[in-house]
């Protein structure tokens, strides 16, 4: 009997949680640096969450460690709904076999909420680098091995492996230079002290417009209808190519299902608003959410996915 009042009162705190939830802030972690795509997606969010729920959504800009030190923050949080951290490709399904230590499971200690969608990159370089086009780099690369740079939002992240195969596609050496996000990455690439960028279309498109940037090629499989004029890497000249990078919402390992599911809900419905898509697709940002389900076996099965094309190609931190 005493069991069954136990198990009965267990029940309602998990019921009473969900719908009390959220009854104070938030925390959304942004293992990045400001200025970058997941800090774009997180501050819509965090924005739209906090009118909704009347309770603030903080964004917390954690960088470090290709993206580590903030999800190592979040894994390390109370499962309560009230840390979350932005995921991206890079600290969720590449550095579990990039780095020889990562201080967190990226399936054990976390629980999905949803995806939050899609963005190609975009091939960018400085002014000063005499190419116009993929086989005008490819030639300047081959004739100057070693001599030109590249900039990344971070080691093991979709901007820097996106370079990676990329140069193993083409056969060329160029270097990387890794930044604690995809903000600083591009502030020294406007200013010329890296040359060349797969950056995210959030931070690259200002850039491009005002001309201090030169756009290249785009690395997914269609191209940007911010850049209609701007061929795929595929289409020009290297045949199978493509690179896209996805975003997710999660939250500590065991955090109650019913408010997994509620923020859910909540995400699922602001990627709906048509001001919200607008503002994403603005940036190349393709919205789109998923069940939690969907979305841990999606990051299992990049986990895998990646690597084997580390390992194939050898790309080391």
């Amino acid at each position: 009997m005493r069991t069954l009042v136990f198990v009965w009162f267990a029940l309602l705190s998990l019921s009473l949680g969900a719908q009390t939830y959220p009854s104070r802030p938030i925390r959304l972690i942004v293992p990045f640096a400001p200025g970058g795509s997941a800090d774009l997606v997180g501050r819509l969010l965090a924005q739209e969450m906090s009118a909704s729920w009347a309770q603030a959504v903080v964004v917390e800009n954690k960088p470090g460690a290709s993206a580590m030190i903030g999800n190592e923050f979040v894994a390390r949080s109370a499962p309560d709904g009230y840390t979350l951290t932005v995921g991206t490709l890079g600290p969720f399904a590449v550095n579990q076999t990039l780095f020889d230590k990562v201080p967190y499971d990226n399936i054990r200690d976390f629980a999905p909420i949803t995806l939050t969608g899609i963005s190609s990159h975009i091939l960018v370089a400085h002014p000063s680098v005499p190419v116009q086009n993929v086989s005008e780099l490819i030639g300047l690369a081959t004739a100057k091995p070693g001599q030109l740079t590249f900039a990344s939002s971070g080691t093991g992240n979709a901007t820097h492996l996106t370079f990676e195969l990329f140069k193993a596609a083409a056969g060329i050496d160029i270097v990387h230079v890794p930044y604690k996000g995809g903000g600083p990455a591009m502030a020294d690439l406007v200013g010329g002290q890296v040359l060349l960028s797969f950056a995210s279309m959030a931070s690259a498109v200002p850039f491009v417009k005002s001309g201090r940037l030169r756009a290249i090629a785009v690395s997914g499989r269609q191209r940007s209808a911010l850049f209609p004029d701007v061929p795929t890497v595929e289409q020009s000249g290297l045949p199978g190519f493509s690179s896209e990078d996805w975003q997710g919402i999660l939250a500590p390992a065991k955090t109650p299902a019913d408010v997994v599911m509620k923020l859910n809900g909540e995400i699922a419905r602001i990627l709906a608003l048509p001001e919200v898509k607008a503002k994403l697709a603005a940036a190349g940002f393709d919205a789109r959410t998923s069940t939690p389900e969907w979305f841990g076996q999606f990051i299992q099965a990049e986990t895998l996915k990646w690597a084997r094309l580390l390992t194939g190609i050898g790309i080391k931190p």
